[in-house]
């Protein structure tokens, strides 16, 4: 059950009844002289408005409109400003500001939001207060103790959401069995039975036996929650312990708390009723503190509407990517509500003639001003189900989005020898020094100065009056500056010296390589052919950079939709109204177990049809989606299953796994932790692409000639192009400029813009392009561009092999602690490049690979014995005196990486495993003396041989722990998404000479780190 104050009104939904439907057309378009349709995405600084309607003559029109989101001396509210606009644009017929919109001529209104996110982000919701298990008081505070940002100096844990916690005397537990159970565990020597619980038997909604030592004191709460009411906090937080699958305790305190006048109260049970307390705390937090701030905003909203607002559909867009209806919009499912938009437009209107929509793999590219964010697309849209921002972790489905510090604000730097771009961002005040406001040298001038960005094709509304040009002088004499100092930081090592053009396009690359990494994780990271998908662009700035990282990453196909600039309200318009239905369940997948599933399903499908039958939607228009939640028995990775066209959820699962993760556990359970129903309300569908002849023998006249650098060719005359004076069909070869209203197309030399009847451009990349693309720039001798950029790929295989190891650990230290390192070494076993992670690893981790080398050398003792390492081997350690080890349960694993017979990298991880064998359970004996009462010391020991586990050297046979041998089969199998981009036959010899570039570059930047204290502290002694 879910409570919420819906628009004002204390409510208790949905086990009080069903909301008033909202159907999806009340209206019907043309049945009077106009009738418009609005999709909204009212974003953190632009709010664009993209209206679709129909004439008087039956004519359908489109018109989009784009204004600041605060604009507080002109208008009230933006979205509902945009609205007014268009409606007296098109009509002729007056609306004032001061008087109610008229609704008789809308049809629906959609929107996108990031009021939800700027709250949170900003710490600007509502007053809250947390209810939590006795003894669970600090649970949140707590977490789960990792630490994300390890390397920060000054440490500062994210504040809690709620002012005040208030402790319910209750518990319930599941009692352990004689038998293995999925949540509770054994009972291998009777316990249970020789002391039976006290208390109230009880069964789970997973149909697991619970006891219910104490119900709830709802006496002494009231007390206590008045107290809290008193005190001016209105909004109510619940979370209990194992309420996910015994709600009624949970229940109980919702309806006190409305009784007590709370008027919005967010039970976690309800919100998302999935094991893991902490982040279901987390969420139910997030909930209650953000959803009166959203039904705030929407009565404002609203109320500037006349009275027939209430009969029009409004719709809010979720983070899942589909639309709900105004009085279900809550704050847990806000978070995304304004990407979610541009990843359903890209999704639904990439497409052209003479291909199958369904048959396109997409990756959506949104470039903005401060940050870039990408997505996959490949038939369905992708979720996660636990995601964290702002430093708080939302357990709900969310659209798979990543986001880099990389955008068209993006500050460049030159520091220590190294280009860097970002992450800050010199925003949109002051900007960029282009803009005339004494602002920060950042990508936008680097584009400016290499002629990608053109000014007379660009507003003039820079400088202090809002009405000048982008300045291309300043720009270029700020990039001078940081080439002298590039320059001068070459001479000492006798490079030769870079102009202001290649400088500029060193920072680019750099930029791309940054945004290249998260494509990167989403595709090859996870199994997919990276080179096999379409670059969907949009953004402000994605047209300026998308040939160049579709070069960077062997894509073929860019495009580039016509409302590029504004395509998350248009997919706010495509996108169709979602209902969802989960919940918990506990059991282990098997022929047996699968019927009563598929009843689960069948009622879950029954209560979602239901809600969307109840907003106006018919049979015939509404789809369900089935899913199974499956995890390996032992692991806390689990699937999001849909079912298979052959219903073989098994193979389904473990194919996903094996692509994902490079393995299977084979001989293990899957489990299923959750069933789950999407049901979708269709009522519109993007257009099908029209065929568009290509007029091979038209060459377009250019608007202009402009000079602009490129890699390919250098500084060159280009034409420019206006698109809305190009005709579809009409090709443009690159070098190329197209411009348009809201954005800048670059189209690379061998590359080829494509004009579609829609109005659409897509942009094919040449041989000669892809070719040249991956070898641009690159040489064997140090160059300060190349070190940045393998530096991000280094970088990004580290992080990869990270995640990998985090998602599939049984080991809760590396899980949820963090506990754990991944780097990267040189054949000498020097660090060469690591992710974020625990500084006490890293440092010791180079030794620990150089004793390996060492000790598999020719004249070492593991060559002698057993012979040299080879392709396919894998070797662990954890001895801490013999073999670089920190302690025993930190296990380092390490893969060396060959390229024709010979070592050419290494990759390693450290993780701390829960148990190897010490005195006692658990890690770390608290009472041992003896290296060997902690557990088993390994000085090397080949987890893999020739491809092949399970060869123990020098030893009496392998390790016979509960869980380790999976763990560090895991341990093995996750260094598999690094392997295939180190071992390039190809690049190989450029990726070693980067390799020591980045050693040496590295020493010389802590020896000036070092340098500095001890010139400080001189200054000062002498000037004492």
């Amino acid at each position: 059950i879910y409570f919420f104050q819906s628009l004002g009104v204390p409510t208790l939904c949905p086990s009080q009844g069903p909301r008033p439907p909202t159907p999806p057309f009340r209206k019907t378009m043309g049945t009077g002289p106009r009738d418009f349709r609005f999709s909204i995405d009212r974003g953190g600084t632009f709010t664009d408005v993209f209206a679709e309607f129909v004439d008087a003559e039956g004519n359908p029109g489109q018109r989009v409109l784009k204004l600041l989101s605060e604009d507080p001396a002109n208008y009230p509210d933006a979205p509902r400003e945009g609205i007014r606009r268009i409606l007296e644009a098109e009509t002729g017929i007056p609306h004032p500001r001061s008087s109610p919109v008229d609704t008789s001529r809308i049809t629906s209104i959609r929107m996108g939001t990031t009021v939800a996110t700027n709250a949170l982000l900003e710490r600007k919701g509502e007053r809250t207060a947390l209810v939590v298990t006795r003894g669970f008081r600090d649970l949140l505070h707590i977490g789960n103790q990792s630490r994300p940002e390890i390397f920060d100096l000054e440490i500062s844990a994210p504040d809690v959401l709620y002012e005040t916690a208030v402790e319910c005397d209750e518990q319930v537990v599941l009692p352990l069995g004689d038998t293995p159970s999925i949540r509770a565990g054994r009972d291998p020597v009777g316990d249970a039975a020789r002391h039976p619980l006290e208390g109230r038997a009880a069964v789970a909604t997973t149909g697991e036996a619970v006891v219910v030592r104490r119900a709830p004191d709802l006496e002494d709460l009231r007390t206590r929650l008045l107290e809290v009411r008193e005190s001016g906090i209105a909004s109510l937080a619940v979370v209990l312990k194992h309420s996910a699958i015994f709600p009624d305790h949970e229940r109980a305190v919702g309806e006190l708390a409305l009784e007590l006048g709370f008027t919005q109260v967010s039970l976690s049970s309800s919100i998302m009723a999935m094991v893991k307390m902490v982040p279901r705390g987390y969420t139910a937090a997030a909930d209650a503190y953000l959803t009166p701030h959203i039904l705030r905003y929407i009565q404002t909203f609203q109320a500037g509407f006349d009275a027939g607002i209430q009969d029009t559909p409004v719709y809010f867009m979720q983070s899942d990517g589909g639309l709900t209806e105004v009085g279900a919009f809550s704050g847990h499912k806000a978070i995304l509500s304004g990407p979610a938009g541009g990843y359903v437009g890209y999704a639904l209107t990439t497409q052209w003639e003479g291909v199958d929509p369904a048959s396109l793999q997409l990756i959506g590219f949104d470039m903005g001003g401060t940050s870039t964010d990408v997505s996959r697309y490949a038939g369905t849209l992708e979720h996660v189900f636990e995601s964290t921002t702002a430093g708080v972790t939302i357990q709900a489905p969310q659209l798979d989005i990543n986001t880099v510090a990389a955008g068209g604000g993006s500050r460049l730097f030159f520091e220590s020898g190294v280009f860097r771009v970002g992450p800050e961002s010199a925003g949109a005040h002051p900007g960029p020094v282009c803009y005339r406001k004494g602002g920060h040298l950042a990508i936008t001038d680097a584009n400016l100065v290499l002629g990608h960005i053109v000014p007379a094709f660009f507003p003039k509304i820079f400088g202090k009056t809002e009405d000048q040009p982008l300045d291309l002088d300043v720009a270029r004499r700020a990039l001078a500056a940081v080439t002298e100092q590039v320059n001068a930081h070459g001479a000492a090592a006798g490079a030769p010296p870079k102009s202001v053009d290649e400088v500029a396009v060193g920072f680019l690359r750099v930029a791309n390589e940054a945004m290249c990494r998260p494509i990167r994780a989403l595709t090859q990271m996870k199994g997919h052919d990276v080179s096999r998908h379409v670059l969907a662009c949009f953004g402000g700035a994605g047209g300026q950079h998308a040939c160049a990282i579709a070069v960077a990453l062997g894509i073929r196909t860019v495009f580039v939709h016509r409302y590029s600039g504004i395509l998350s309200a248009v997919g706010i318009g495509l996108a169709q109204v979602v209902k969802e239905a989960q919940e918990p369940t506990a059991t282990s997948l098997s022929e047996e177990s699968l019927a009563q599933l598929h009843q689960r399903l069948d009622a879950l499908e029954a209560e979602v049809t239901g809600q969307l039958e109840a907003q106006g939607f018919g049979r015939g228009q509404i789809e369900c989606e089935r899913y199974l939640n499956l995890r390996y028995s032992g692991t806390d990775v689990p699937i999001m299953t849909l079912t298979p066209e052959d219903g073989n959820f098994a193979a389904a699962f473990e194919a996903g796994y094996k692509r994902e993760f490079g393995f299977v556990l084979e001989g293990r359970d899957i489990v299923v932790d959750d069933v789950r129903v999407r049901g979708v309300g269709t009522s519109s569908a993007a257009q099908a692409a029209h065929p568009t002849p290509e007029r091979k023998d038209e060459v377009p006249t250019p608007d202009a000639v402009v000079s602009a650098y490129f890699e390919i060719g250098g500084r060159q005359d280009t034409p420019a192009f206006l698109l809305g004076r190009l005709a579809p069909g009409q090709r443009v070869p690159g070098p190329a400029i197209l411009i348009d209203d809201i954005s800048t197309i670059v189209v690379e030399p061998g590359c080829a813009a494509f004009l579609t009847a829609a109005g659409d451009v897509r942009i094919s990349i040449g041989d000669e392009a892809v070719g040249a693309g991956g070898k641009q720039g690159l040489s064997l001798e140090a160059d300060p561009i190349q070190l940045a950029v393998f530096s991000h790929r280094f970088m990004g295989i580290a992080e990869q092999m990270g995640r990998v190891l985090q998602r599939t650990s049984i080991s809760v230290n590396i899980k949820e602690r963090l506990d754990f390192s991944c780097a990267l070494f040189d054949p000498e076993g020097r660090l060469v490049s690591n992710a974020p992670h625990l500084p006490v690893h890293l440092g010791a981790m180079s030794e620990a690979v150089r004793f390996q080398i060492g000790y598999y050398a020719p004249d070492g003792e593991g060559c002698r014995l057993h012979g040299p390492l080879e392709e396919g081997d894998v070797v662990m350690a954890n001895h801490p005196q013999l073999a670089g080890g920190s302690h025993l349960p930190d296990i380092t694993v390490i893969t060396p990486v060959f390229n024709e017979g010979k070592v050419v990298f290494f990759v390693a991880s450290r993780g701390h495993h829960a148990d190897i064998g010490g005195i006692s359970p658990g890690s770390m004996p608290p009472h041992s003396h003896l290296l060997v009462e902690e557990g088993v010391a390994v000085v090397s020991y080949k987890l893999v041989s020739h491809g092949r586990s399970g060869l123990m050297l020098g030893g009496g046979g392998p390790m016979r722990l509960v869980e380790l041998p999976l763990e560090l089969r895991v341990s093995t199998a996750f260094h598999h998404p690094g392997l295939g981009v180190l071992g390039d036959p190809s690049a190989e010899p450029i990726t070693r000479a980067a390799c020591s570039d980045n050693v040496a570059e590295s020493s010389g930047c802590l020896g000036m780190t070092l340098r500095l204290p001890a010139r400080l502290l001189a200054c000062l002694l002498y000037r004492a």
